[in-house]
């Protein structure tokens, strides 16, 4: 059984139960296709409740029949219970509908059922399907979400036998400033090239961890990858279908050039942004592809000096990326090279790192002080990162550009390299696997505030 960080996501929404013992929301796990949605409910499900009902709307689609008549709770679980035909326990009974885009009405029907507050419910889906089918009436107000993403590096370490103890002692490194041990340096190293090669999909990391067969586990991408295509044929509008392709295919490629950034004219020469954008949208919106955006000026907000016309186009999972387009790389990287053209790769590792943590991903890139690999905002704080594969990891002219920029107020900056954990000035080097310690500010549980009144009085 492989360990999610999401499993936290769903104990906290269990945990959030009136006096009555009640939930007031349904949790909807959304993600890109085949990230781990549905397994993980049924897991959850085996160490919480009594009793678990699972409705597949695209494996079955007669289960809709169960909402179509009227949408109360008492006719949607009379319907329910016939179609499942198997007892359901009020007050400890967990009720997944899976592949819920398929299925619009049992999403209105959430509001109802959470009300009726006899069962729990969670939806899982697509973010493509979730984002582009049309409901009647969402239940806004009833529903906590949730993304999946991929296991990240660290998921994928534990899945291979990385205590907590020796995550406890990296932060502790990461947090000091001081060098990792040479033999836990090199060991995670080695695990890194692996998870660059294997990626986070939860099908290819459980069969390279039963067979430690790379063959086998590249294999599975390929067909992962046949899916996400069968997809772009399922759900685009037809005027995008072509264009959508083209894109998602031209990934690998537009990553490998010396800029990494996405351009159309590579595609077609007649392409214009206004008429693909569409395009790029869908595979954002389906977790597919993550774009990361050029900024004028590292300054907070990130977004507000965005220019969305120039942007860099990540796939949602290095092992996908390696499998796609880049034929042959998987042994270079296993042996170790990390050498200047497999920059695309690290940079993809690092991108799919930084949006699993919360980061909204953008680079900056102007003539004047040149490109920075990624600048993040934690706070009102920019955080410039470089990320570097060769040996030269020290030399970073746009870096230290950017960094002697009055205006921008930079306090610091990281530089991801092979290396051990160093600092000079403003500089701190990282090894590329301390990527899962660059976390955005958690605002506490709890943060009570109150005004006081006494000065209305009189």
């Amino acid at each position: 059984m492989l360990t999610r960080t999401s499993w936290s996501a769903l104990e906290n929404w269990w945990s959030q139960r009136t006096p009555e013992g009640k939930l007031t929301k349904a949790l909807m796990l959304t993600g890109a296709r085949q990230t781990g949605k549905t397994t993980l409910v049924r897991q959850f499900a085996a160490a919480h409740y009594k009793r678990f009902a699972e409705l597949n709307f695209l494996e079955n689609p007669q289960a809709a029949q169960i909402f179509e008549g009227d949408l109360d709770a008492a006719t949607i679980i009379t319907n329910l219970t016939a179609y499942l035909r198997q007892p359901l326990e009020a007050g400890n009974t967990l009720v997944l509908f899976d592949e819920i885009q398929e299925c619009p009405r049992a999403r209105t029907a959430i509001k109802f059922l959470v009300e009726d507050g006899r069962f729990d419910y969670v939806e899982t889906g697509s973010l493509l399907g979730v984002k582009n089918v049309q409901v009647a009436s969402y239940p806004v107000g009833f529903e906590e979400r949730h993304r999946m993403y991929p296991l990240t590096f660290r998921e994928f370490c534990t899945a291979n036998g990385v205590q907590e103890h020796t995550f406890a002692s990296l932060r502790e490194c990461f947090e000091q400033r001081t060098p990792v041990s040479p033999a836990v340096h090199s060991t995670m190293m080695r695990l890194l090239q692996l998870y660059l090669v294997v990626g986070g999909m939860p099908e290819v990391v459980q069969r390279y961890v039963d067979t430690h067969d790379i063959a086998q586990a590249v294999q599975l991408q390929r067909d992962l990858l046949d899916l996400y295509r069968q997809d772009i044929a399922k759900y685009a509008e037809d005027k995008d279908k072509e264009k959508v392709r083209a894109i998602f295919d031209a990934i690998p490629s537009q990553l490998d050039d010396k800029n990494r950034r996405f351009v159309l004219a590579d595609l077609s020469k007649s392409a214009r942004s206004n008429r693909y954008a569409s395009s790029f949208l869908w595979l954002a919106d389906a977790g597919v592809a993550l774009p990361c955006y050029n900024v004028t000026a590292p300054m907070a907000p990130l977004a507000s000096n965005g220019n969305h016309s120039l942007f860099k186009l990540f796939l949602n999972d290095v092992g996908l990326l390696c499998a796609q387009g880049m034929d042959g790389i998987q042994m270079r990287l296993l042996q170790g090279d990390l050498s200047v053209n497999m920059g695309a790769v690290l940079e993809n590792y690092v991108a799919q790192e930084l949006q699993a943590q919360g980061f909204e991903l953008h680079y900056l890139n102007t003539v004047r002080h040149g490109e920075v690999d990624f600048v993040v905002q934690q706070g009102d704080e920019v955080l410039p990162i470089e990320v570097k594969s060769g040996n030269d990891w020290t030399h970073h002219k746009a870096l230290d550009n950017a960094l002697a920029v009055a205006e921008w107020n930079l306090d610091h900056a990281y530089v991801l390299c092979k290396g051990n954990v160093s600092v000079d000035g403003k500089v701190t080097y990282l090894p590329l696997y301390m990527t899962m310690f660059i976390e955005p500010p958690q605002l506490p549980a709890s943060l009570p505030y109150f005004v006081d009144l006494s000065g209305l009085q009189g």
